[in-house]
């Protein structure tokens, strides 16, 4: 059984930092989502399985990273010059072949940590 568990979120101030990380079961394409209160759940970034290409959300490009530690089978989401409008639960999720931007193609995904950015 594929188990994914975020840990990283909190509290910060706008301007400011954080990471998240998300440890899987084994090596996957992975993907960071996001959810604020009466929204849809919106993609954020996604790595491939061995981490050479990635995808952003224009709304998060030059501000987060998405990389990864193959050997810990461990996913990382380095958020930089936060807002306020970031603030959100943040998922990770896990398919088995490419990487993708829908929410929709994700069969696994953890249990969400959030995130509050205030101004």
């Amino acid at each position: 059984q594929v188990q994914l568990v975020e840990s990283g979120g909190g509290l910060v101030q706008a301007g400011g930092s954080l990471r998240l990380s998300c440890a899987a079961s084994g090596r996957f394409a992975m993907g960071w989502f996001r959810q604020a209160p009466g929204k849809e759940r919106e993609f954020v970034a996604t790595i491939s399985n061995f981490g050479g290409n990635a995808d952003y959300a224009d709304s998060v490009k030059g501000r987060f990273t998405i990389s990864r530690d193959n050997a810990e089978n461990t996913v990382y989401l380095q958020m930089n010059s936060l807002k306020p409008e970031d603030t959100a639960v943040y998922f990770c999720a896990a398919r088995l072949n490419t990487r993708s931007t829908l929410a929709f193609e994700y069969p696994y995904w953890g249990q969400g940590t959030q995130v509050t950015v205030s101004s």
